[in-house]
């Protein structure tokens, strides 16, 4: 298993390990529910340093971007980000990601951990017109400070304005006495809150995971784990890869219309305008369970006669709503919200209702 600058505080904080995307990752420390109400409530560090960075340079570069990507990149102005999504020739997702405006003629793309490598095969595949690219994922440490306090906590580490950082921009400069760092606002947790990226080259990662404590710890600030990552991602309805968009969903099935620009050409737009047209036979969406259960991915979502009309895709607990939630596809016929659904568990039917996404 890889490990991230942090595994070793990790364990050495008694943080529960497993593999995540090859990487040895911290799955919980206190539990899960007290992690993500720490979040919700506070703040908490999550080390996300096994995401994939991409640099992209060059006059062609945002060409490039705009050929492989469903989002109009040409829309950034410096100091922002947006999300946007690659799509394969049938319109399916390839992966999720965030496009960073750095300075001109200069991307960042952030991707999925477990995408790296595709994702690099596909974007190089594309590159014709020499664009520079450098893969500089292993060399770049990650931590998602996230929570109502966390920019307040963070604040006297350095003088850029993080307080004030609206939502899916960045600033560059120094942090905790460390040069080059990029911190933006473009969290997954619905909280609020920060991601700083710095260079993983001397002691830089571990400078800034101690300063982080040094000034948090006495504020309640907490190392949190993936697991409540989870659960406080899939509150927000937020998507995960590999559970609600995979090679064979589509943007438009996905509730992903907005970042899917017509106005520019892209792979397989084509496929999804013809998907927008004729409309789409599955949506994923956001249910709560009425009937006592736990959702998993896996399971069959049917109707009333206990006949299959789709699938879970995440679904969990919800802390902060003591109730459980999950995402699934549904035929459209089903995706009013108010529908009655029934998710089967150990061959029962559960019933369940289509709800508006957030949950929380």
């Amino acid at each position: 298993m890889k490990q991230t600058p942090f595994t070793q505080k990790h364990i050495d904080l008694g943080a529960k390990m497993a593999e995540f995307a090859g990487y040895n990752m911290p799955i919980s420390y206190s539990g899960i529910n007290d992690e993500h109400q720490t979040v919700r409530k506070n703040a908490g560090v999550f080390d996300v340093s096994h995401m994939g960075e991409f640099i992209l340079k060059g006059a062609g570069a945002q060409d490039l971007i705009q050929r492989v990507t469903t989002n109009d990149a040409s829309k950034l102005k410096f100091g922002q980000a947006q999300y946007s999504c690659l799509t394969n020739e049938n319109g399916g997702i390839i992966d999720d990601l965030l496009v960073y405006y750095v300075e001109e003629n200069v991307y960042m793309l952030v991707v999925n951990a477990s995408n790296i490598e595709k994702d690099w095969a596909w974007i190089t595949s594309h590159n014709t017109k020499n664009v520079e690219m450098h893969n500089i994922s292993d060399k770049t440490a990650l931590l998602a400070v996230q929570g109502p306090n966390a920019t307040a906590i963070l604040q006297p580490l350095t003088e850029m304005d993080i307080m004030n950082l609206k939502y899916y921009t960045f600033v560059k400069g120094k942090f905790a006495g460390v040069e080059n760092v990029l911190i933006s606002a473009t969290g997954y947790t619905g909280a609020g809150g920060v991601e700083i990226y710095v260079e993983n080259k001397d002691d830089n990662a571990e400078k800034i995971w101690n300063a982080i404590f040094e000034q948090g710890t006495p504020r309640g600030l907490k190392p949190i784990g993936l697991a409540a990552r989870d659960t406080l991602r899939l509150e927000m309805g937020f998507n995960l890869y590999g559970n609600d968009l995979s090679d064979t969903t589509s943007p438009l099935e996905a509730g992903l219309g907005w970042i899917t620009k017509f106005t520019k050409d892209f792979t397989a737009k084509d496929i999804l305008q013809k998907q927008k047209a004729d409309g789409v036979q599955r949506k994923l969406v956001g249910f709560e369970l009425i009937d006592k259960g736990i959702p998993r991915h896996g399971y069959e979502i049917c109707d009333e006669a206990g006949n299959t009309i789709g699938e879970v895709t995440s679904g969990t607990q919800s802390p902060s709503l003591g109730k459980a939630i999950g995402l699934g596809y549904v035929q459209t016929a089903f995706a009013s919200i108010g529908t009655p659904v029934f998710v089967k568990v150990r061959d029962k039917l559960i019933k369940a209702e289509v709800v508006k996404l957030p949950f929380a």
